[in-house]
Formats: C-alpha cells, structure tokens, sequence
C-alpha cells in the first residue's frame, strides 16, 4: 500500500521535473538563436560602418582632385588670357603690315600715301627709342671688354644650383639655392661664414611656399624672383624677411622651351643690371633665340621685349649688364665657355664687331650666371663650385 503511494507520489514529480527540463533545453536554444543574430547584426552594421568610411575617404580624395583641377583651370585661364592679349598684338602689327603693302600701289596718289606710312613709321620708332632711352638710363654707358680673372669660392651642393649677393641692398649676405628643383634658401651672414667648413650649421633657413624651377632666379632689394615650378610661366615675387608671397606674373611666349640648350632644366632665367629686373627665355616662333623682357620689378609689369638675333643653341647661360645681353656658349661635352653673342637694347652698340670673349682658365659648364652690378662681377655655379669672375669694362663705342 505504502509503495502504491510512493508511485504516485512520484509520477508527477518526474512528470513536472521533465517538463522544466524541456523548457530549459527550448531557452537555451532560444538564446543562442538570438546570440547569433546580434552577432549577424553586428558584423553587418561593422561591414556597413567600414562602407560609410570608405565611402568618406573616396569623396576626400574625390574633392581635393576637384579642388586640384579648379586650380589649375584658374592657372591655364590667367595663362590663355595672356597668351590672348600677346596674339591681338601680334595681330594688330600683322594687319600694320598688311594695310601698309595693300597702300603700295603705281599712282601717285598711293606713293603720297606710301612716303607718308614712312614718315610716320619713322616718327613712331624715334618716339619708341626716345622712350627706351628714359626708360632704360642711357648714362649706363660702360660694357664688357674681357674677364680678368676667377676664384672659386668654395664646392658644395649639386651639379646645378644659383648663389649671390643682393645687388639692391647694404648688407653683405649670400644666399645660396641649391639644385634646379628646391624650395629652401640658405642665407648667410657674409661671404667668409658661407666659407666655413660647416657654413650650413650657421645659414638661416627660408622654406618658399612653393618650390622654384631652374636655375635663373635672382635677388633684388630684398625679393626672391623665381619660375614656380610646374607652371608654365609664372614668376613669383617672394619676400625673404616677412616670408611670403606678396605679386606674381606671367611671362607671355615663355616657359615651352629651354632658355639654353645646354640648361635644359631652365626655362626662363632672371637678370639684375643697373636698370634692374629682366627676363630671358626662348620661343620656337623666333627659331630658338632668345627673347629679352623688361620688368617692372615694383609693379611686376611687362615695360619692353625685344627679341634678339642670339640662338639658344649650344648656350649654357646668360646675363645682362648695363642694357646689354651677354649670351654664354659651350660644347655639349663640356670645355671653355666663351661669350660670342652680344646684343644691345638700346642699339648703341655694334655687336657685330664685338670678338669672342674666353671665360680664363677653366675646363666645364655653368648651371648659371649672374651679374652683380654693385660689384660689377659675374656669381657663376660651375659643376657644383661657386665661381666669382672679375670684369674688365670699356666705355661704350
């Protein structure tokens, strides 16, 4: 009877037992099914949140190559407008030209009109050398007649580089820009810091904005001029003290060919004289000779061009002294540089009778050459020497 009793006492503890058991099995199961979709949901909103960032990244590089382009559209436009106004001149003088051969006829009348032309062309160009007279100071009346002597100052840096003085300013600093392609100037106290053995340890540092181009930059009353590189033609005016930018230009036919055949890396090459800033750059339209470019340093304006009978070929550098254009060759494999092109701005000169000048004592090339009229000497940067030239001058015959 007992036993009776414990069976049914125990059938429906075990009957109960079971059935918790069986709802633990179906939560566990439950949970684990609801693990696994959080985890699901996770490694998508992971997968969608990478998506986003991706996504992010894209548009960033998306927005600076628009940005990038903009800015060079605005550069082409300023270059297109230049290159508009330089061909409506030309175009203006062509149709000079053509209405002046249409006037050559055999009546009398049209011969009246043909001698009148001439009177005219001849007052326009006495009046445009009169200007060029008051522009470019005709007491500037000294030239070249030999180079007397060299001293290289010291060797450091690259093949190619530029090294001078600040012909505009009292003090006695060096500056040195080394390599064709760079943005740091070291700037120097004086000529004995420069040097010292380690003269780089005591040069102040000033970093451009943007890197120069070549070799034919220069110094002039306090301003770095320079071809910024990757443009075309466009000159920037730097002010070394205040670091910064403060004008720039564009140079109309420049910049699509070496100044010099020998400096290809050169495309337009600054000059300082007594009568300041010029420029000096080639153009496939003058047959590869150089063109010579007044500037207002002040106002970084176009005041005169003149386009000369000198070749590029077979040039290495050039400089302007006193309204005169200097033009140095050599061979491609190197030798003596010697000056055989000569050309006068203002026409007081005859060139053509002027002999070859041999730079003394030296076998090589020059990255670059530039005249300090204060000194009246010549800083050239031969294979990696910087070089001073002494000049022997002769008044002008």
């Amino acid at each position: 009877m007992v036993v009776l009793q414990l069976r049914f006492l125990l059938v429906p503890f075990l009957t109960s037992t079971m059935g918790a058991a069986q709802y633990m099995m179906q939560d566990a199961a439950l949970m684990n099914y609801i693990d696994r979709r959080f985890l699901s949901l996770e490694k998508r909103l992971e997968k969608c949140n990478q998506d986003i960032l991706d996504y992010v990244e894209e548009f960033r590089d998306f927005s600076q190559m628009v940005l990038s382009r903009l800015a060079g559209l605005n550069s082409y436009k300023a270059e297109v407008k230049n290159e508009v106004e330089n061909l409506l001149t030309r175009i203006e003088r062509a149709q000079r030209d053509i209405d002046y051969f249409g006037s050559v006829t055999d009546s009398n009348t049209c011969i009246e009109v043909h001698e009148d032309l001439v009177k005219q062309q001849l007052f326009e160009e006495a009046e445009e050398k009169k200007k060029l007279k008051l522009m470019l100071n005709a007491s500037c009346d000294h030239m070249l007649a030999s180079i007397k002597s060299l001293k290289i100052v010291k060797k450091t840096g690259d093949k190619h580089g530029s090294w001078m003085k600040d012909p505009g300013k009292k003090h006695t600093k060096i500056y040195l820009l080394n390599g064709s392609v760079n943005n740091v100037i070291l700037e120097f106290e004086n000529i004995m810091t420069f040097m010292e053995d380690n003269h780089t340890l005591k040069a102040r540092r000033v970093t451009l904005p943007s890197p120069w181009e070549g070799t034919g930059h220069i110094i002039y009353q306090g301003f770095l001029f320079y071809h910024r590189y990757g443009s075309l033609n466009e000159i920037i005016k730097f002010n070394i003290q205040k670091r910064k930018i403060t004008d720039q230009m564009l140079l109309p036919g420049a910049g699509r060919i070496p100044a010099y055949q020998l400096s290809p890396s050169t495309k337009i090459d600054l000059a300082i004289d007594e009568q300041g800033l010029w420029a000096l750059h080639a153009e496939p339209e003058t047959g590869g000779n150089i063109v010579i470019t007044k500037i207002n340093h002040i106002t970084m304006a176009v005041e005169h061009t003149w386009d000369t009978s000198c070749s590029s070929k077979d040039a290495e550098a050039a400089f302007v002294a006193c309204n005169i254009l200097y033009v140095v060759y050599n061979f491609p494999s190197g030798g003596t540089s010697r000056i055989q092109c000569v050309y006068d701005a203002l026409a007081a000169v005859n060139t053509y009778e002027i002999p070859v000048l041999h730079f003394p004592k030296r076998q090589g090339s020059h990255s670059t050459i530039h005249y300090n009229p204060k000194e009246k000497q010549l800083f050239a940067w031969g294979d990696g020497s910087q070089i001073i030239y002494k000049l022997h001058t002769k008044p002008k015959v």
